[in-house]
């Protein structure tokens, strides 16, 4: 019984010593994953035919994104200074779901500029800055719990 908790013990080191190293790249190729969720988002709106249908796809693309944060947020074994940079994407994330759609203060988007807005949204997440701060195991469940919500 030793035996096996060690080598399992000895198993997770590595895995999450790997994890730490591959850091950058992962972390990278994570963020792009999200990225190309806002950038499909993008594109779909663009060939929506009606602002109806172009709401309706980033209201979606919002509340999934956001679903998933708050599930990530509240998890165990998130550190503290991923859950402030999580909070912080979705507080972005649900600022432009107000301002898409009217809501506290905001004007709402008119229908002849959705198509540029859901471009807008897709630059701001790609320059958010706070993609730096979050590791690559919470961007791994970001990713993960995005696309199981899309389905």
């Amino acid at each position: 019984m030793f035996r096996i908790r060690f080598l399992a013990a000895l198993l997770l080191t590595f895995i999450l010593s790997q994890a730490t190293f591959a850091g950058n790249g992962e972390s990278a190729m994570v963020q792009n994953k999200i990225k190309q969720y806002f950038n499909n988002m993008s594109v779909k709106v663009k060939e929506a035919s009606s602002a109806e249908e172009k709401r309706d796809i980033m209201n979606k693309s919002f509340e999934k994104f956001n679903e998933a944060m708050t599930r990530i947020i509240n998890m165990r074994g998130i550190p503290s200074s991923d859950q402030k940079a999580l909070n912080a994407l979705k507080s972005s994330v649900t600022d432009k779901f107000n301002e898409l759609n009217g809501l506290t203060g905001y004007t709402a988007v008119q229908d002849k500029d959705l198509n540029n807005f859901a471009d807008y949204v897709k630059q701001d997440m790609e320059q958010a800055d706070q993609w730096v701060t979050i590791s690559v195991t919470t961007l791994l469940l970001v990713v993960i719990l995005v696309l199981l919500l899309v389905r």
